[in-house]
């Protein structure tokens, strides 16, 4: 059987191994498909003139063996017994197999060699090989990427700053202790106003998405602003909601807000089923320890702990701290819409710096929250009950004069009827008498 020789095989799946991360089978699987490609090119370099005879899947019978220890590859194709033959790289005759195994039948498949000689492999062939090797390297690394992240997906990770692309930050991720690191990209709004992106900087991301397909760059997603990132912090600090004895029931954070002149704010609510624990005390820790953590990860993002209610008006005030509330007003409960009144001092405390603390305490809570001051708020009148009585009785007269007009009742003398009999008075001589009913 003739090889090709490809000198320095083995160092090179070897050297392409450790350079893109990639186990040696995806190399040479990546190098068997170029090889084969280059072998297409060759034998359409060929027959130039009749070239419409190759459609696309006309090689699909062609494979490329691999020899790492000879240092070449071969090219076997694998054809079919017939009589007559049509096409000679997909058919081989009956009479040409017996002369080598005389137990062939029509029908049957045999593998043969038809390596082109070393020579005859030439530069334009060599040229289509490298090039679409490096596709399939590619295209290798995006499918193990995709593989080893996509169960990762809404975790945190650990990055590394790697350099800057535009106003997207590319960082460097691992899944875990001793994998390589995978290229990530961090846009810019994903990114929060505090950090300071250096080079070789670590911090820790929230996975967002795991990008499928032909993505050019980086196929990972990662955020700094999304809440997932906070839940992890909170969980990852306090062992209590570990144990599940603190459970998270909602978190709303403004990472990036619209103005400049407002930083970044997270609201939590927290609860728990033990009376004899304090959810909000046991997030933030003994003097501010374990919240502490939290803010320095986030580079001292404001953070604020409430605690979640079922009663919504308790939920609303508490949603707004650190503002304190006079009263709750639930409006509409279809709608979720609530009125809250403050103290004069409290107001501006209550709806925040361009009304970022009553945004996100609308967000945690799901309610449209409105805040009145307390001293100047006038609760719309409604119309007292005696007078929508007398409201009522003068309508009610008002109909009785329409249905009974004095202009329509008609005279006494009128009332006759036609169709009544005529009816009149008898003296009392005209009835009999008892006696004679006696005498009867």
């Amino acid at each position: 059987m003739s090889m090709v020789k490809l000198p320095g095989l083995g160092d090179m799946i070897n050297s392409i191994s450790q350079e893109r991360n990639l186990p040696k089978s995806a190399v040479q699987a990546a190098l068997r498909e170029a090889l084969l490609k280059g072998y297409e090119r060759f034998r359409r370099t060929q027959q130039l003139e009749s070239s419409d005879l190759f459609d696309e899947h006309y090689f699909d019978n062609f494979e490329v063996e691999l020899d790492v220890e000879e240092e070449g590859f071969r090219i076997l194709a694998t054809k079919a017994i017939v009589e007559e033959i049509a096409i000679a790289d997909h058919e081989i005759s009956l009479r040409e197999v017996q002369e080598v195994a005389a137990e062939a039948q029509l029908g049957d498949t045999v593998v043969l060699d038809v390596t082109p000689e070393q020579r005859d492999f030439g530069r334009m062939a060599a040229i289509q090989t490298k090039q679409v090797l490096a596709q399939k390297l590619r295209d290798q690394q995006r499918k193990l990427i995709q593989e080893e992240f996509q169960d990762l997906e809404g975790t945190v990770l650990p990055a590394r700053v790697l350099r800057f692309e535009r106003q997207s930050v590319i960082v460097a991720v691992s899944s875990g202790f001793g994998q390589p690191e995978v290229e990530a990209e961090l846009p810019k709004r994903e990114q929060l106003p505090n950090d300071s992106y250096r080079a070789n900087a670590t911090f820790k991301v929230y996975l967002k998405k795991v990008c499928a397909g032909q993505h050019r760059g980086p196929q990972l997603l990662v955020s700094r602003a999304d809440a997932g990132l906070v839940v992890y912090l909170f969980d990852n600090e306090v062992p209590e909601i570990q144990d599940e004895v603190v459970r998270i029931v909602a978190v709303a954070r403004e990472a990036n807000p619209p103005s400049r002149y407002v930083g970044p704010r997270t609201k939590i609510a927290v609860d728990t089923l033990e009376r004899d624990v304090d959810p909000v005390g046991a997030c933030i820790g003994a003097r501010g320890s374990r919240i502490q953590v939290v803010v320095n990860e986030l580079r001292g993002e404001k953070i604020d702990v409430i605690r979640w209610s079922p009663d919504p008006a308790t939920y609303i005030a508490n949603a707004l701290s650190p503002a304190r509330v006079d009263e709750v007003r639930l409006v509409d409960s279809e709608a979720r819409q609530a009125l809250v009144l403050v103290p004069d001092n409290q107001l501006s405390l209550a709806i925040g710096k361009e009304g970022q603390n009553v945004r996100l305490a609308a967000r945690l809570t799901g309610w449209k929250i409105d805040i009145k001051d307390s001293a100047k708020y006038e609760p719309p009148e409604e119309p007292e009950e005696e007078e929508v009585n007398e409201l009522e009785i003068e309508d009610e007269d008002e109909i009785l004069d329409e249905e009974f007009d004095d202009d329509e009742i008609l005279p006494e003398d009128d009332v006759e009827s036609e169709d009544a009999p005529d009816i009149k008075a008898s003296d009392d001589s005209d009835l009999p008498s008892d006696e004679s009913d006696d005498e009867t």
